[in-house]
């Protein structure tokens, strides 16, 4: 089975910011939430569930909010 080209995800897509009432944070993009203890964790976590939908993380990391 021949694997596709992943297409890729504009940083304005991402979306990462601070939980309330907890430690951490949590981004979101197409409806996939993670969760990590730095944003750059929350980020980088994003990473499995967008392969599985056909498309990779930006280069660079968005502005946490």
């Amino acid at each position: 089975m021949a694997q596709q080209a992943l297409k890729s995800v504009r940083a304005s897509q991402v979306a990462i910011f601070r939980i309330k009432n907890r430690r951490g944070y949590a981004a979101v993009c197409f409806k996939n939430l993670t969760e990590g203890k730095s944003a750059a964790e929350a980020f980088q976590r994003l990473r499995h569930p967008l392969r599985r939908m056909g498309y990779a993380l930006p280069a660079r990391m968005p502005v946490a909010r």
